[in-house]
């Protein structure tokens, strides 16, 4: 299998996800601005969206993929079945008790997320939205389930379409239902709920085809089997540390909205809507390469190849500079051009467009370091040692914080957005700084002429977007939308092609990044 091709085809999918999600969020700046509403709807979903990760992306990922991958090769189908089926049936169970304790503790949750709304209608309308989002923690707990499975047998296709179903179901449920509800507000909520439920669904018809579908015991004695099933208990173990490991990581966002929900109105919203621009670079390139290269670093670990390991994160690092350096200078730079033409429409005014753009420069500062941490990490997980993550977490997240005292009365929520960002790549450096030393990166990488030759590119680009960002007046040109979105592709376009070509002059051919696993 060639990497980069697998790469592609997962950033190609997920790109369709980040741009229905673009679309998402363009209509609901348009439609409620950055208000209270979207302030609760923003709160209320990070809490599913927080949970998931520790159940979904974060811990049982970073632990179910590499013993998945090691159980395949000593066990086969046989057996890997039974272990998927033993797993399905725990997380199931512990995803019921999880919902129905969310649902009951939403009062409570709601405080510690964002103790600022206190008695207001965003605090109510939050609560109501806590409760009407919870039970899509499971669905997109099993969700994830399926997507390791996937992944592990390089079907990395319909687990990186599936994110493109929750946008779809928000756009329609806002436009179709919002309308007629008298708190309009609900109908995302509502989306979320439906969007989870086709994204279960779609799983289905992959996992038969691979026959790996699980099967989830509902009985009393079939979940006592699952507990003492060592594959299962192995995925525990290992679950226990990168809980905390991605408990540690979540508990500065819900540090970070929290100290946002005490700043003016809308900072909440501010942050996510800069937010979703962060994310497009960061899917497209850290979770596309990272979720190609996780299930082969694990194989070769399983086989002790150390040769494959260090040329499998060579790639992977070599081709995160070359594509996330450019991205961070557009977040930089490019920041106001890009929220102007995304989101300044309807309720969504020019101050909310400046408030977006601070965020984006701040988390500009950091893209790089969390692209990388998605690169790194998986080379601590592939070797199931994610004790050292976890460390690393704890003084990041610590530093973070401490971070957050100098810049949040500075930079107000934008200072939030930069104390992520350097805490990322604070992260990244050490997990870099930790590999090196365990003899996992290759130590004649030439890094440094790749760099000089990298920079002058970046410098090229760089230029670019900064004239066609003074060089109009992006918010006038609200009146004009047609003319501001083709001013912003044209600019964008050049500055793509003239990177690409500075490179090409450099010496950097596509077929020096082409990789093949079996």
């Amino acid at each position: 299998m060639n990497l980069l091709s697998a790469a592609a085809k997962v950033s190609s999918l997920t790109m369709l996800s980040r741009i229905t999600g673009l679309l998402r969020e363009t209509l609901i700046a348009r439609t409620y601005g950055a208000s209270e509403w979207t302030d609760a709807f923003n709160v209320a979903f990070r809490i599913p969206n927080l949970l998931r990760r520790l159940f979904a992306e974060g811990a049982f990922s970073q632990a179910f993929v590499p013993v998945l991958g090691e159980t395949n090769a000593k066990e086969g189908q046989e057996g890997t079945t039974l272990m998927v089926s033993a797993i399905a049936t725990l997380l199931f169970w512990a995803l019921v008790l999880t919902v129905l304790t969310g649902v009951f503790a939403a009062p409570w949750i709601i405080f510690m997320v964002a103790s600022g709304f206190k008695a207001s209608n965003a605090h109510d309308t939050s609560l109501i939205l806590t409760r009407m989002m919870f039970p899509y923690i499971g669905l997109i707990s099993l969700v994830s389930l399926s997507a390791g499975i996937l992944n592990t047998y390089k079907r990395f296709a319909i687990p990186a379409f599936t994110p493109v179903l929750l946008n779809l179901s928000m756009i329609f449920s806002s436009w179709l239902i919002a309308p007629y509800l008298q708190t309009p507000i609900y109908a995302l909520g509502i989306g979320v709920i439906l969007g989870g439920i086709s994204q279960l669904a779609i799983q289905i018809p992959a996992l038969k085809k691979i026959g790996m579908l699980p099967q989830i015991g509902l009985s009393w004695k079939t979940v006592k089997k699952a507990w003492h099933h060592p594959g299962a208990r192995k995925v525990l173990t290992l679950m226990g540390p990168a809980l905390f490991a991605v408990s540690v990581a979540q508990l500065s966002l819900i540090i970070n909205t929290n100290i946002a929900s005490h700043l003016a109105a809308g900072s909440v919203s501010w942050l996510s809507y800069a937010d979703r621009l962060m994310e497009f670079p960061t899917a497209l390139l850290g979770v596309a390469i990272g979720t190609v290269l996780l299930p082969s670093l694990s194989k070769a670990n399983a086989s002790a190849n150390q040769e494959q390991i260090a040329d499998l994160m060579d790639w992977g690092l070599k081709l995160t500079f070359i594509l996330a350096a450019p991205s961070a200078l557009a977040l930089f730079i490019f920041g106001e051009p890009l929220a102007a033409v995304l989101y300044h429409y309807g309720q969504f005014n020019a101050t909310d467009v400046s408030m977006t753009q601070s965020a984006l420069a701040a988390y500009g500062v950091g893209l790089i370091g969390l692209i990388l941490v998605k690169i790194l990490a998986p080379a601590y997980y592939s070797r199931q040692d994610i004790k050292t993550p976890v460390k690393i977490a704890i003084r990041v997240l610590i530093l973070t914080q401490l971070a957050n005292i100098i810049l949040v009365p500075w930079l107000n929520h934008a200072g939030l957005a930069l104390s992520i960002g350097l805490g990322a790549c604070l992260n990244a450096w050490m997990l870099w700084r930790g590999l090196s030393k365990l003899g996992v990166l290759k130590k004649n990488a030439a890094w440094l002429p790749f760099l000089w030759r990298l920079g002058l590119a970046l410098i090229s680009i760089g230029l670019i977007l900064y004239v066609g960002a003074h060089q109009h007046n992006w918010i006038e040109l609200r009146h004009t939308p047609l003319i501001r979105i083709s001013l912003l592709t044209g600019w964008l376009a050049v500055a793509g092609a003239t990177y690409l070509g500075v490179l090409w002059i450099l010496g950097f051919r596509t077929k020096d990044f082409l990789y093949r696993t079996e």
